[in-house]
């Protein structure tokens, strides 16, 4: 059952502030095909095909920037209310501040051993979200007080091929002046 707007409102306003330069990775997940979900102890991001195995690089025209999807973990916890994070379909899980002031378009982040830069692409709450997690879980990620917060995560893309796995540090290597 799906979390109603003030309940999620009140879980957000009690979690703690995430780490803004220094962060982990908390999950990865892989969807290599609709609907497939893979959570691997090791991926590698490309170049060309973002995170190995995604269905992401099978797209007749796949964007570069939105390579890679990222979201806070803590905040997809308080949504998916005990369903499994891999439910999101975003590939990176992590413990780190993606809001728009600490990651503007341009920042990098080492990722494992890779090094990723923020888009200014935006990742909103689609259908398939708001029917997984309720129409007040992808309302809230919208609301006017949120957008800048990036709840529903955000895009990177991959500017040197690495690894990661779940406890690799993400760290911000640089913003942009």
């Amino acid at each position: 059952m799906a979390l109603a707007y003030e309940v999620l409102d009140v879980g957000l306003r009690g979690l703690p502030d995430p780490p803004k330069d220094a962060g982990t990775v908390a999950l990865v997940v892989v969807r290599p095909e609709t609907e497939q979900r893979e959570t691997p102890e090791r991926v590698r991001l490309t170049l060309d095909g973002g995170v190995d195995g995604d269905r992401w690089a099978k797209r007749e025209a796949p964007k570069l920037k939105n390579q890679v999807t990222m979201m806070r973990a803590d905040v997809a916890r308080l949504f998916a209310d005990g369903q499994p994070l891999s439910l999101f379909g975003d590939n990176l899980l992590v413990e780190l501040d993606l809001s728009a002031r600490n990651l503007p378009p341009g920042t990098r982040l080492q990722v494992g051993t890779a090094l990723c830069e923020v888009t200014p692409e935006p990742h909103t709450g689609c259908g398939k979200f708001s029917a997984r997690f309720g129409p007040d879980a992808r309302a809230l990620t919208a609301a006017p007080e949120y957008v800048e917060a990036h709840l529903r995560g955000i895009h990177v893309y991959v500017v040197e091929p690495g690894e990661v796995g779940p406890g690799d540090a993400v760290r911000v290597i640089s913003r942009p002046v």
